[in-house]
């Protein structure tokens, strides 16, 4: 498959689709949960609540953060593959996380749910019509193509998980 295109996703993805190199993207995401797996597994239930600083999210909380984004990105790739062209709203992330009560879940529940949520957008993804990857809709007041939304997904995880490794495992 090829990449998007720049005019497929907001200038703010940019971040996210930048950091996947790849062009197979079921290979992407199915690599990518066997990675996510083996670096959570390795996470103590205490070392859950650590926040690497004042105000961060903890641990537990940027699991929970994944979990959202994996829900809410998906939602928005099938009502798109979907030929749905009702334009969606954006999400407050912050507020999904006060109201979340993440740090109250028990890390390997949040690890499982991410497995889960992950299996359920491969085989999505995997069974998608071909004409179905570029169909665009708008989300968040701006257009996005479904395959720009399965590079957002791989690029969302890979950079919290950047941030995982670098400021709260000290990797």
């Amino acid at each position: 498959m090829q990449r998007p295109e720049k005019t497929e996703y907001a200038p703010f993805y940019e971040t996210y689709v930048s950091l996947v190199d790849e062009t197979d993207v079921i290979a992407a995401l199915q690599n990518q949960l066997t990675e996510m797996q083996a670096l959570l597994g390795e996470i103590a239930e205490e070392k859950g609540a650590h926040a690497y600083a004042e105000g961060k999210w903890t641990i537990k909380e940027l699991i929970g953060h994944l979990n959202d984004g994996e829900k809410i990105f998906a939602y928005r790739a099938l009502r798109i593959a979907r030929a749905d062209e009702t334009p969606m709203e954006g999400y407050e992330q912050d507020g999904y996380i006060e109201n979340a009560n993440f740090n109250e879940w028990r890390l390997v529940d949040l690890t499982e749910e991410f497995a889960l949520l992950r299996r359920a957008n491969i085989l999505f993804f995997k069974n998608l019509p071909e004409e179905a990857w570029t169909r665009a809709g708008t989300a968040n007041d701006s257009k996005v193509s479904v395959r720009a939304l399965a590079y957002i997904i791989i690029g969302h995880v890979r950079h919290h998980t950047n941030i995982l490794r670098a400021r709260y495992l000290n990797q």
